[in-house]
C-alpha cells in the first residue's frame, strides 16, 4: 500500500493597494529583497496595475525614480542595469508560447533577476521558485495583491491590509506624466498590455 502525498500549496499572502503609491511602496519593497536569480511573475487583467509595478520596481532598482521605463510589449524585452544588477523585463502578451522565448535570451535572463508580465505564455519554462504577483481590480482606483512564493522572504507585516510602507509623495507628477492615467488622477494606468 502506498503513501499518499500531500503536496500542500506555497503559503500566500493578500496586500491591499488603495492607491498608486501603494503599488510603488510594494515594488520598492520587492526590489529591496531581489538578488540574481529571482524570477517576479506578474498576473493580472489588463489594467489592473502590472506596468505600474514593473516601472516602479525597475526605478527603486535602479535608485532613479526618473528612469524611462517604456512598456516592453512590442519589443517583448527591455534590459536595465540596476544597482542591483542586471533586470530583464519581459511583456509576453504577444507571444503564443514559450518556444520564442530562446530568441529573448531567456536562458540567460535566469541569472539575472526578471519581471514578466503575463507569465501563462511561459508554460513549462516557468520557474518554479518565482515569487507570483497577482493583481487584482477593486473599487475605483484600488487594487489588490496576492503574492504567492519566496517562502520566509516577505515579511510576515505585508499581510491584509498593511503593505510595505508608503511614502510620502515628493512632488512631480502631474497629467502629461508617468503614472497618472487620463484623467490626470495618480492611478493604476497599465501604459501598455
Amino acid at each position: 500500500m502506498g503513501q499518499i502525498s500531500t503536496m500542500s500549496e506555497p503559503a500566500s499572502r493578500t496586500v491591499a493597494l488603495p492607491t498608486l503609491a501603494a503599488t510603488e511602496a510594494l515594488a520598492a519593497g520587492i526590489a529591496a529583497m531581489a538578488r540574481p536569480g529571482d524570477c517576479i511573475l506578474l498576473e493580472g487583467p489588463l489594467g489592473a496595475g502590472k506596468t505600474a509595478f514593473a516601472r516602479a520596481f525597475l526605478r527603486a532598482a535602479a535608485d532613479d525614480s526618473a528612469l524611462e521605463v517604456p512598456s516592453p510589449s512590442f519589443t517583448l524585452v527591455q534590459i536595465y542595469e540596476t544597482r542591483i544588477g542586471p533586470v530583464f523585463h519581459y511583456d509576453l502578451w504577444r507571444l503564443d508560447g514559450s518556444a520564442s522565448l530562446a530568441e529573448l535570451d531567456w536562458d540567460d535572463a535566469l541569472d539575472s533577476i526578471v519581471l514578466v508580465e503575463w507569465p501563462d505564455r511561459l508554460g513549462p519554462l516557468r520557474p518554479e521558485d518565482a515569487l507570483t504577483i497577482a493583481f487584482r481590480l477593486r473599487d475605483e482606483e484600488a487594487r489588490e495583491a496576492v503574492l504567492t512564493g519566496w517562502e520566509g522572504r516577505l515579511p510576515s507585516s505585508w499581510s491584509g491590509s498593511s503593505g510595505p510602507p508608503v511614502a510620502a509623495p515628493t512632488g512631480g507628477g502631474g497629467p502629461d506624466k508617468p503614472g497618472h492615467n487620463k484623467k490626470g488622477n495618480a492611478g493604476h494606468d497599465e501604459g501598455g498590455a
